[in-house]
């Protein structure tokens, strides 16, 4: 295969994140005992945290991709996965036909490089005016606060705007590894996609994402003495269209925003975790919604993610879609995919800031 250099689609000339210091060698080292003001959150005081799951709420829906393919059972998992996507934007998906061999050889590769000497991994890091490779994102100014984690982003396909240079040779399994497990998701993001498509009754909505942008975000969130005063992720909701999440380690950390409160994600066995992005949101014109989640850390230990993320192709519009519009006016503007992504990146991490600047004023 040809090596990929600069010409990524999803990440060339997108904006950059600001360099910021290795939270992973920090939290290693004997001076992880005070932490750095630009870490600590206080707003975490603030929030309210549904100890219990979700109390009160009913349980975040599960949805079993193997009934979405069967001619007896796809109409009622249809409308169970409608009714997540637009009281919920997060659902557990069981029965999604990822081998589990594909699935924990990209745990150990992922594992191991993160387990790579610094240097190493530095010679992976972002390039200028891109997010792609080693490092943080959404690092827009020296003044605000900085997330407890360090993250390893990845184009993913299609495969001939991967910058390969950026893939590591070290562990040798890793490229094999990412290979297989993103197309096994892509397997999967096409079913959903189609799925919330048919359920949306937008005939072409497929066909937005066929060969679709899609990238990895591989996250690892080192353990923390005063893990009740930092965030590993802050609160949003993606930009994307569909993030399939996979969790690597034992330690949970995610929760998601509901009716004012937060709720923890108790991750299935074996499942993914999937939630509806700003994209789709937008595409719907408001009637699936993207969520806001965030990442608590643990005391004691690491923690560590894969986001899969799936947008339209390259040459998609993000806009609302013309069947979303026969009974209301558009909420939210209509621009290039390219357009869209610089905007993502040339602001932090906030709520639901992105969605926001997409809003058209009523």
């Amino acid at each position: 295969m040809e090596e990929a250099g600069n010409d990524n689609m999803i990440f060339k000339n997108t904006g950059g994140s600001l360099p910021v210091p290795n939270v992973q060698s920090f939290a290693a080292s004997k001076d992880c005992t005070e932490i750095p003001e630009k870490y600590i959150r206080p707003e975490l005081n603030d929030s309210i945290l549904v100890l219990n799951g979700a109390v009160g709420q009913g349980d975040i829906p599960i949805i079993d991709l193997s009934r979405l393919h069967h001619p007896q059972h796809s109409e009622d998992e249809m409308l169970k996965l409608s009714l997540a996507c637009e009281h919920w934007g997060f659902f557990q998906l069981i029965n999604h036909g990822v081998p589990n061999e594909v699935i924990e050889k990209m745990k150990i590769a992922m594992g191991e490089f993160f387990q790579l000497p610094l240097e190493e991994k530095k010679a992976y890091g972002q390039p200028p005016d891109s997010v792609e490779g080693y490092g943080q994102a959404f690092v827009v100014s020296e003044d605000q606060k900085l997330d407890w984690a360090d993250m390893y982003i990845l184009s993913t396909n299609p495969v001939h705007g991967r910058n390969l240079k950026l893939w590591p040779t070290n562990p040798p399994t890793f490229k094999g590894a990412l290979e297989q497990y993103s197309l096994e998701l892509r397997k999967v993001s096409h079913v959903l996609l189609d799925s919330i498509g048919k359920s949306l009754k937008i005939d072409e909505f497929i066909g937005l994402f066929e060969d679709c942008l899609q990238s990895v975000r591989m996250n690892y969130y080192p353990p923390c003495p005063q893990a009740s005063k930092v965030l590993g992720l802050s609160p949003h909701s993606d930009a994307g269209a569909l993030t399939i999440l996979l969790q690597v380690s034992e330690v949970q950390g995610l929760q998601i925003k509901k009716n004012g409160v937060w709720l923890r994600v108790k991750p299935l066995p074996g499942a993914f975790i999937v939630n509806i992005g700003d994209i789709i949101e937008i595409m719907s014109n408001g009637k699936y919604k993207s969520i806001e989640h965030r990442v608590m850390v643990n005391t004691e230990q690491e923690r560590m993610s894969i986001a899969t993320i799936h947008n339209p192709r390259f040459d998609a519009k993000v806009g609302p879609l013309p069947e979303t519009l026969e009974k209301s006016e558009p909420y939210y503007k209509t621009i290039s995919h390219h357009e869209y992504i610089r905007m993502l990146f040339s602001a932090k991490l906030e709520g639901k800031n992105l969605l926001d600047r997409m809003k058209l004023e009523a």
